[in-house]
C-alpha cells in the first residue's frame, strides 16, 4: 500500500499508466502535462503537489513537486483527499467531478472533454494502485 500523494504512489501510477494498452490507445494523441493536487485539510496538513507528463498514451515523468512554481504544466486538477477518494473508487467520473467544480481544474476544458476515453482509462490505471488514504 502507497499514501496518496507519496513518491511511491505517483511511480506506482506512471508505472500503471505505462503498463496500460487502453490507456495507450485511448491517449494515442494526447499531448499535455498536469499537476494533480491534493488540497489541504483534515489528515493532509498541507497540499501535495504530483507532476505527470501524459504524451501520446505514456507517462514520460512523474513525481511529487516540493514547489508548484517549478513547473507551468497545461493542466491543474486540485480537489480535497475526500473527493480523490471518490475519483479512485470510480464513484466520481473524473469529468463529473470538473463540470460540477468537486474537481477544480486550471487548463483547457475543451481539450480534457476531446479526450473523456483517455480520463476513463487513467481513473483504471489509478485503481491499479495499492491506495492507502491520509485519514
Amino acid at each position: 500500500m502507497y499514501k496518496l500523494g507519496s513518491p511511491e504512489w505517483v511511480q506506482g501510477f506512471a508505472q500503471a499508466i505505462n503498463e496500460s494498452e487502453a490507456y495507450a490507445e485511448a491517449a494515442k494523441t494526447w499531448e499535455g502535462d498536469f499537476y494533480i493536487i491534493i488540497d489541504a485539510g483534515g489528515k493532509v496538513v498541507s497540499e501535495i503537489v504530483m507532476y505527470l507528463d501524459l504524451w501520446h498514451g505514456k507517462c514520460r515523468d512523474a513525481y511529487v513537486v516540493a514547489d508548484r512554481a517549478a513547473k507551468a504544466p497545461a493542466f491543474v486538477i486540485s480537489a480535497p483527499e475526500s473527493a480523490w477518494r471518490k475519483v479512485i473508487a470510480k464513484s466520481l467520473d473524473p469529468i463529473q467531478g470538473m463540470m460540477t467544480r468537486q474537481l477544480k481544474l486550471t487548463g483547457d476544458m475543451v481539450k480534457i472533454m476531446k479526450a473523456v476515453k483517455a480520463a476513463k482509462e487513467l481513473v483504471n490505471c489509478v485503481t491499479q494502485v495499492p491506495t492507502q488514504f491520509h485519514d
